[in-house]
C-alpha cells in the first residue's frame, strides 16, 4: 500500500469534513475567503494550499488543520 502524499491528504480530509458538515464548496469558499473554484482545485489535490489558508479552511470548517494533513482514516477517493 503506497502512502498518500500531503496534498492528497488535504484533499481527502477537506473535502470529507465539508460534506460531512453538508457545506457546499460555495459556502466554504466564502467562510474562508477564497474562490469556489479554488476550493474544487484543492479537494481534486490540483493546488497545495499555504499554511495560512489551511488554518483558514480549517477554521471555517470548525476542525483543526491538523486534522487536514493527517495521514490515514477515512475512504480513499477515486
Amino acid at each position: 500500500m503506497r502512502a498518500m502524499s500531503l496534498v492528497n491528504n488535504v484533499a481527502q480530509h477537506l473535502h470529507s469534513a465539508r460534506t460531512a458538515r453538508k457545506l457546499s464548496q460555495a459556502t466554504l469558499a466564502k467562510a474562508a475567503g477564497v474562490s469556489v473554484s479554488y476550493v474544487s482545485m484543492l479537494e481534486r489535490g490540483q493546488r497545495s494550499p499555504p499554511l495560512e489558508m489551511l488554518e483558514a479552511l480549517a477554521k471555517a470548517l470548525r476542525v483543526s488543520p491538523l486534522e487536514l494533513l493527517q495521514a490515514g482514516g477515512g475512504k480513499r477517493r477515486r
